[in-house]
Formats: C-alpha cells, sequence, structure tokens
C-alpha cells in the first residue's frame, strides 16, 4: 500500500453510495491520490447526506451499499495500492426519531436498559419535575397544547408488539411494565389475561428478557383479532377521561415530554452543541467504547479501513484518555490484518480547532489534526497587508460594530444565555456542590457562581483546555490565566474571589489528592463539564455567531480561522 501522501474526501449517501466510487479509482489514482478519505459510514439516519447522525454504530449503512460495497471499494482501492481513510463519529449518536434502538431501549426501560448509561444524561435534578426522568424536547408546541388537540397519540406496532405515544416522526415507547394498565381496560379477556402478567414485570429480575414473550404474544393476539383498539381509545386525550389518563401514563414514564423550547434552558442530558437530535455518548465508559467502536475495529483488523478522523474530539469527556485507548486498540489488531493490507503505522487524526500559540498535545498519541490551522495559514498568505487598514476602518464606519474579538465575546454571553444556557447551568450547579463539600466555600452563592463562571468562558481564548487527575497540564496553563484576567474586567470586584476559587476548583488541586469519596467525584464531574461547556461555546459564539456580525473580509470568517488577523508574511 502506498504511504498517504494525498487524500480525495468522498461524501457518501444514498446518491452516491460506495459502489459509486468504485469506478473513480482509477482517476484518483492517476492524479497521485493515495487514500480516499471517506465520510461515516455506519448506519445513519434514514436520508442522512452526512453520516454524522448515527443510528447504529454496529452496522455499515444499508443505504450506501452495505459491508458488501464497502468491500468491492476497497478491493478496487487495493488494485492500485491505495488505501480508505474514515471519517468516523465517537461523542454523539442520533437520537428522537424512531430508529435508534438503544435511545428507544433507554425510553421504554430508564434506568434499567443495559443503555442507561451510554448516553451522557444528569438524573439527579433540583427541579422536582425532572427527578430521575430523562428531558426529552421534541413537542412542536407546548406539552398541554400537544397533549389536549390530540398530537400524542397512544399506538400499538403490531410488528414489533410495542405500545408508543407518536408525534410526527417520533415514537416514544411505553415501558411494558405499564402494559398492564392499558390491557385492563380492554374488554377483551385474553387481553386482560396477558396484562397481568406485563405488570408482574415490576418484580421481575429479569424485566427486559421476560417482555419479549409478553410482547410477541400481545402481537399475536391482536393479530388474531383480539379488542385491543377499545384500550387505545381510552387514551384518546381529545376526550376529557383520555385526557387525563394518557398524562398519568406518561408521568409514569422515565421521560417528560416538553416542547423544543425548552431545550436550552431545562436540557438535563449532553447534545452536540445545541441539536437536539444528537445525544452525548459517555465513551469513556469501557463497555460504550467497546459497543460503539465493535464494528470498526472489525473492519481495521479485515484490512478494510486504513485509518481514522475523529470527528469533535473536544466534545469528549476526556480526549487524551480516549485517544491513547483507541492508539492501543488499535495496535494490537495490526498483526491480524491481511497481508496485502499490512501497515506499520495506522494513522489517527482528530478534527480539533487549534487557536492562536495552541499545539495538539503530543500525549495522545495521534498523527495530528485534519488541517484547520493549516489552511489559515494558507489563507493569511493569500492577503495583502495593504488592505487591513483602510477595509477596518470601512467596516468599523458603515457598521459601527466592534472588533472581532468583541463580537465574539459578546456572542459567548449571548449563546451562554440563551441555547446554552442549559448546559452552563448544569456547570454551575456542580460547581455548587463542590462549593458545599467545604466549610470555607459553602456560602458561595449559585447566583455568584454563575456570574464567574460565565466570565470566564466568555474570555476563554481556545476552544477548551485538558485538565486531568493531576490538575491543569503546563501546556494549557496560560490560556486558562489568560482567561482568568480578562474575566475580572467583566466582574466587579466583590465577584473576584470567586474566579481566585474557580482557578483552585478547574484544575488548580489535582482531584486525585482528595480522598475517594463524594467530594472527589463531584470536582471531577465539575471540570469534566466545565470543559465540554468551553467547545460548544467557542463554535457558537465564533462560527454561528461572530462570523455572521463581523464582515470585515469575509475570506478569513471560515471555521478554525483567526479572523482577527488578516495577513501574514512569509516566514522561514
Amino acid at each position: 500500500m502506498k504511504p498517504l501522501t494525498a487524500t480525495v474526501r468522498l461524501q457518501f449517501h444514498s446518491d452516491f453510495t460506495l459502489d459509486h466510487a468504485v469506478p473513480l479509482v482509477p482517476y484518483f489514482a492517476q492524479l497521485g491520490i493515495s487514500h480516499v478519505y471517506a465520510s461515516p459510514i455506519l448506519k445513519a439516519r434514514a436520508g442522512s447526506r452526512h453520516g454524522y447522525d448515527v443510528v447504529d454504530p454496529t452496522r455499515v449503512n444499508p443505504e450506501l451499499g452495505g459491508e458488501a460495497a464497502l468491500e468491492r471499494l476497497v478491493a478496487a482501492l487495493r488494485q492500485h495500492g491505495m488505501g480508505l481513510i474514515l471519517d468516523t463519529v465517537s461523542n454523539h449518536m442520533a437520537v428522537g426519531g424512531a430508529d435508534n434502538p438503544w435511545w428507544q431501549s433507554l425510553l421504554a426501560w430508564g434506568r434499567r436498559s443495559p443503555y442507561a448509561e451510554f448516553f451522557d444524561i444528569q438524573w439527579h435534578s433540583s427541579d422536582p419535575l425532572l427527578a430521575g426522568q430523562l428531558l426529552l424536547p421534541f413537542l412542536g408546541s407546548d406539552y398541554g397544547l400537544a397533549l389536549k388537540n390530540g398530537e400524542l397519540p397512544l399506538q400499538f406496532d403490531k410488528h414489533q408488539g410495542l405500545l408508543q405515544v407518536a408525534h410526527y416522526e417520533h415514537r416514544f415507547p411505553i415501558c411494558p411494565i405499564d402494559y398492564g394498565w392499558i390491557l385492563a381496560l380492554s374488554p377483551d379477556p385474553a387481553l386482560q389475561a396477558l396484562a397481568e402478567h406485563f405488570t408482574a414485570l415490576e418484580a421481575s429480575a429479569t424485566p427486559l428478557a421476560d417482555a419479549l414473550p409478553l410482547q410477541a404474544e400481545l402481537a399475536r393476539l391482536v393479530h388474531e383479532g383480539a379488542d385491543l383498539e377499545s384500550a387505545l381509545v381510552a387514551f384518546d386525550s381529545r376526550s376529557e377521561n383520555g385526557f387525563k389518563r394518557l398524562h398519568l401514563l406518561l408521568e409514569r414514564q422515565t421521560y417528560r415530554l416538553a416542547s423544543w423550547r425548552t431545550a436550552a434552558d431545562d436540557i438535563n442530558w449532553r447534545r452536540f452543541f445545541d441539536i437536539n437530535e444528537l445525544g452525548g455518548l459517555r465513551v469513556e465508559r469501557a463497555v460504550v467504547f467497546e459497543a460503539t467502536h465493535a464494528k470498526l475495529f472489525e473492519l481495521i483488523e479485515r484490512g478494510l479501513v486504513d485509518g481514522l478522523r475523529i470527528d469533535h474530539i473536544d466534545g469528549l469527556a476526556d480526549p487524551r484518555g480516549y485517544c491513547r485507548k483507541l492508539r492501543r486498540r488499535v495496535e494490537s489488531l495490526l498483526a491480524r490484518r491481511p497481508l496485502n493490507a499490512a501497515l506499520e503505522h495506522f494513522p489517527i487524526y482528530v478534527e480539533k480547532i487549534l487557536g492562536a500559540n495552541e499545539h495538539l498535545h503530543r500525549d495522545w498519541l495521534t498523527d495530528g489534526t485534519t488541517g484547520y490551522e493549516f489552511m489559515n495559514q494558507v489563507s493569511l498568505l493569500q492577503h495583502d497587508p495593504a488592505g487591513e487598514a483602510p477595509l477596518t476602518e470601512l467596516w468599523a464606519n458603515v457598521t459601527e460594530r466592534p472588533d472581532f474579538p468583541e463580537e465574539v465575546r459578546l456572542a459567548r454571553h449571548l449563546v451562554l444565555n440563551a441555547s446554552l444556557a442549559g448546559d452552563c447551568e448544569s456547570v454551575a450547579q456542580a460547581l455548587l456542590q463542590v462549593a458545599r463539600n467545604d466549610l470555607m466555600t459553602r456560602d458561595l452563592t449559585l447566583g455568584a457562581i454563575r456570574r464567574a463562571l460565565q466570565a470566564l468562558v466568555a474570555h476563554y481564548p481556545v476552544y477548551r483546555t485538558y485538565f486531568n487527575a493531576c490538575g491543569r497540564p503546563a501546556q494549557d496553563e496560560a490560556f486558562f490565566q489568560q482567561a482568568l484576567a480578562n474575566a475580572r474586567h467583566d466582574l466587579s470586584e466583590a465577584d473576584w474571589p470567586l474566579l481566585e476559587q474557580l482557578e483552585q476548583w478547574l484544575g488548580g488541586h489535582a482531584w486525585r489528592q482528595l480522598p475517594p469519596g463524594r467530594a472527589r467525584k463531584q470536582l471531577r464531574h465539575a471540570c469534566v463539564r466545565f470543559q465540554q461547556l468551553t467547545a460548544p461555546s467557542a463554535a457558537k459564539a465564533v462560527e454561528d455567531t461572530a462570523f455572521y456580525r463581523s464582515a470585515r473580509l469575509l475570506s478569513r470568517n471560515d471555521v478554525g480561522f483567526e479572523a482577527e488577523r488578516f495577513s501574514a508574511p512569509l516566514e522561514a
């Protein structure tokens, strides 16, 4: 196989499958391409045009031709000595809808589900309405209105034997334990008898396994004409009694249905930025890591994948730990690959935006980033420095907008109080719990913590830093201190002591120095949540807001670019 020298990016979807790429391989070879760089190919949401909304990481996407098509593409590449680098998503999966079996299991069974710990959920909420429940902000209107208008009908899936509430494309499964209450309202004796078995699942040691034959029996009875419809009609929320019954049924579930508008403030699970349909995964857990990567490891071992690009590495709880673990697992597979796909080194690249004077941590054991910083440098060389002063003056005079760094600061405050308000509040609440664990800090209030936190995040000069059990790495210290110093300008002197306390909590003192227990766990949780907040706040503020408000030179407004810099001289 050729060494990695040049790639061509191919975006696969239902209209451009893996088989469509096969006849293009000879042309790519003539161009000097060494590797095809493929968009995600694991099973994504139906009709996905990008593949980052994976619903089943255990399968190659059938819309792209499935595993057989992948084998045909790789065979064509091998004929020209070429390889395949695969884009993959470790941070999140597609949720909502009805097509992610892990998510649907979580909704049906709550913390009983084997996938309850796969998703990054905060089950313990200070809001009584969310105690032990998962907020589902997928409704097109307020919950009460949707219920009143009959927009949440109780339905039966005859193929799977599932009872579920529907709302447009979404399907919210009812816990099988509650089937008993529903079936008891049917006049059919067979369904009434089955209802008792469903109710008995509450006391079962293996309710998930025991529910499967009961659901199959329910499907059989309905197929043979059992009267389930009468029971479903009893939950028609357009009637007074149906309204009460359906609401009580939904209140018993492990989730709380809510308007999409509630997500910004009340969300209690991590998303990809502020997208409700992409739920964060806890790949730092061994079982989640193995389950989400099993198919990738199989493809690597079989010699079908020759490199990885990891999407949104900054969303993970522990990017360093993840990358090192991934490297170890991949290296262990190389000796098992076929001879025609032998590799001395397996490249792993991370999608990471580096700030000014920031360098990728070497101890991650990766081969580099996907190149935003390189494109930034190329762009700087393409602009004449003589144009900076007149364009800056023109933009300022015409718009009276602030300079770009100030636009970013204002935008960060905006997103922290709007689309990411719930995420910010989650970090503030976590820090409050840390404060309560020490007599010297327990008088610190949530309001003061919130103000100091927002000021610190608003001035963060990089997307995130990487605290660990030993504290803040020396490589990150300058960035944290820069944010700390600038945050003082946003706060009154009365809040400055809060910043000093944040400096200690957020990596100033290693959490491993604390004795094992609740306080240590809560400090670690607060540090992780803080770092998972700075990256999306930067992306939403810079890429999604400031770039659209500051147009001094649009060619400098691109992902990973330092838009405040206009040009750069050639350097040796």
